[in-house]
């Protein structure tokens, strides 16, 4: 081995005995794997235990029987560590609650006066034992306690209450109380008795940890997953939630929360703190994959009070219903926390200008029409018609003031022709307003006003999408207003359509590419020299959006695309309307005769007249001192 070999050798040991130095882990990380290690392996043990105690629980024929005597006689519940794992049912006209006595918290929900839209039976289920599961923790001297350890016994059971008891070794116990009231509404209370020198003292925390998948309830996966969302109640301010799209695990909350809930697009699970739920709270929220049945992976780890003497319970509340805004608008009374819940919140109805808008007029409108026991399509159709009825005097003047700009076309194509240079353009623009001016024309005044109808749109938007009264409700040939409406399906997701064809989003971008032709030629027919040319350009720019909505809007609900074709088909027999009843002689008449009225009076140029003189005094006082400069 020559001396290069050797030293070759030697540089790439020192390399690697380098580089593992380097890359070695520190030695907090090195602490964390190790308790990473242990937690995994307790999380194990307890599997193991739990697979156990259930395969010994149950029999022959499958049924459940009492749980083995844990070995650990020194916990503080063990007396309650074995038993029967039965199911009690809390149930009114409205909704059914199972709950299991091991553990002592619901897991299953039932809203009895609602659809199935996908098994097209009464009933939704919000989630079953499988998919929700809600623990409490309480942290004594000598080891932490688990709800889903202990078997409660209850006792005073009824059709809506029920008291589990879960006893503990040295003769007291914890105690659940749970109370149906006559809505969506349990209430609950958490309280100890005779537990006070099990704990240290000033222990005061209960420990709450809620998952949940939460179920896909609607036909289409798509559109429902954007109104799933977990939101949450900040005790000093207003709502909040989690990305309905983007992953976020152990989110921290920085806030104390009223209350959090775990919401689909037309139904919520609520949990509501009187004491609320202490700062720090951790929330998850995973979006699930197209077919698996779900939509939204949800958790949250919450802390609220506890008092371990058992003098004041903890009490909580939790909500199993619809998203109905005037319900949840109930739910305050309903409660027994005397706190503004604001849970009407879950409604999304938008940013604050469509919200106020949804709110305070769309509302009371909806409400008014479906009170008269109308069908909902029915109730589009005049929300529509109502809101043309209101926007009519706006859309007219900007019709005629469009209608003005058209007649005057001629005299202006004159007054312009020797303006045709690129250089020129701002002498051409000034000519115009000013010769709008002296016929009393406005040109902005044909744009305001059309302006104002775009915040109905798009409140509109936001609001029919989450009236869960078009839920289930049919008209003509669509079966639910609520989802999409498919003239074809097919098997096979495509991008950009999906798996189907819907008719409300056909009929909507045909009347689209009809409204869009009709605004076009107005705006063309008014328009002067270069300004025509660049129209004709932008005007398959415009037949382009209608292709580009029905992407959007395809897994849209019907309704919402049913109401978008309806206010176009009669924005567009306005228009037509207005057109065939405008007398283009007669208005150039009154237009002439108020421009010899303005010429014998001759006013000061003001608004966008004088900005636009102005403008053009300067740039000609620029090139005279560009001019100026050259012959220097």
């Amino acid at each position: 081995m020559n001396r290069d070999t050797l030293i070759g050798f030697v540089l790439i040991a020192l390399v690697l005995i380098g580089f593992s130095w380097w890359t070695q882990p520190s030695a907090e990380e090195q602490a964390a794997m190790r308790q990473q290690d242990s937690i995994a392996a307790v999380q194990r043990e307890r599997a193991a235990r739990e697979a156990k105690q259930a395969a010994a629980m149950t029999n022959a024929d499958g049924q459940q029987q009492s749980a083995p005597l844990p070995t650990d006689t020194t916990a503080i519940f063990y007396p309650a560590m074995q038993g029967v794992d039965k199911a009690v049912v809390l149930r009114n006209s409205h909704v059914e609650l199972t709950l299991q006595t091991r553990g002592g918290v619901v897991r299953q929900a039932r809203i009895l006066d609602y659809e199935d839209n996908l098994q097209d039976t009464m009933g939704v289920t919000l989630f079953d034992r499988r998919e929700q599961n809600m623990e409490l923790m309480l942290a004594a001297k000598n080891d932490n306690v688990f709800s889903r350890d202990l078997y409660f016994t209850p006792t005073e059971q009824t059709d809506s209450t029920v008291v589990l008891t879960a006893a503990a070794i040295n003769g007291g116990a914890l105690r659940l109380r749970y109370e149906l009231g006559p809505d969506y509404m349990l209430h609950l209370s958490v309280q100890a008795e005779g537990l006070a020198g099990l704990f240290a003292p000033d222990y005061g925390a209960l420990d709450i940890v809620w998952h949940d998948l939460c179920r896909q309830q609607e036909p289409s996966y798509s559109f429902e997953s954007r109104y799933a969302t977990l939101t949450y109640k900040e005790s000093d301010g207003g709502t909040d939630y989690l990305s309905e799209t983007s992953e976020k695990i152990d989110e921290p909350v920085d806030e104390q929360l009223d209350w959090v809930a775990f919401k689909s697009q037309f139904f919520s699970s609520v949990l509501i703190a009187k004491d609320g739920f202490r700062k720090g709270a951790l929330l998850t929220s995973i979006p699930q994959e197209k077919g698996t049945g779900y939509l939204k992976q949800y958790s949250a780890k919450l802390k609220t009070a506890f008092d371990p003497t058992g003098r004041k319970p903890t009490e909580l509340e939790m909500y199993f219903g619809p998203n109905d805004f005037r319900l949840l608008q109930t739910v305050e009374q309903q409660s027994r926390f005397g706190k503004d819940l604001d849970m009407e919140q879950l409604v999304y109805l938008g940013w604050p200008l469509f919200r106020w808008i949804n709110r305070w007029f769309t509302l009371y409108v909806f409400d008014w029409l479906t009170s008269w026991g109308l069908n909902m399509g029915i109730v589009l159709i005049l929300i529509t018609l109502l809101l043309k009825a209101i926007t009519y005097p706006m859309v007219k003047k900007s019709y005629m003031s469009s209608a003005k700009m058209r007649v005057l076309k001629p005299k202006l194509d004159e007054a312009t022709k020797q303006y045709d240079k690129p250089e020129d353009q701002m002498q051409k623009q000034q000519a115009m307003m000013q010769l709008y001016a002296q016929y009393g024309v406005s040109p902005l005044s044909g744009c305001l006003p059309m302006l104002i109808q775009m915040p109905i749109w798009i409140a509109m938007f936001n609001f029919v999408p989450n009236a869960i009264q078009l839920r289930g409700e049919s008209f003509l040939w669509i079966k639910d207003l609520s989802t999409y409406d498919p003239i074809v399906e097919w098997g096979t997701s495509i991008w950009g359509i999906g798996d189907h064809l819907s008719l409300t989003c056909i009929l909507f971008c045909v009347a689209n590419v009809l409204y869009s032709y009709m605004t076009m030629r107005q705006q063309r027919d008014q328009m002067v020299g270069a300004q025509a040319e660049q129209m004709k350009m932008m005007q398959w720019m415009m037949y382009l959006m209608p292709l580009m909505f029905f992407f959007i809007f395809n897994d849209y609900s019907a309704g919402l695309n049913f109401y978008y074709f309806v206010s176009l088909f009669f924005s567009a027999a306005i228009m037509f309307i207005l057109r065939k009843t405008t007398d283009d002689a007669k208005l150039l008449a009154i237009l002439e005769a108020r421009y010899q009225e303005n010429k014998k009076n001759p006013r000061k140029t003001t608004g966008l007249a004088a900005r636009l003189e102005a403008m053009q005094q300067q740039a000609q006082e620029m090139q005279r001192q560009r001019e100026q400069l050259k012959k220097r």
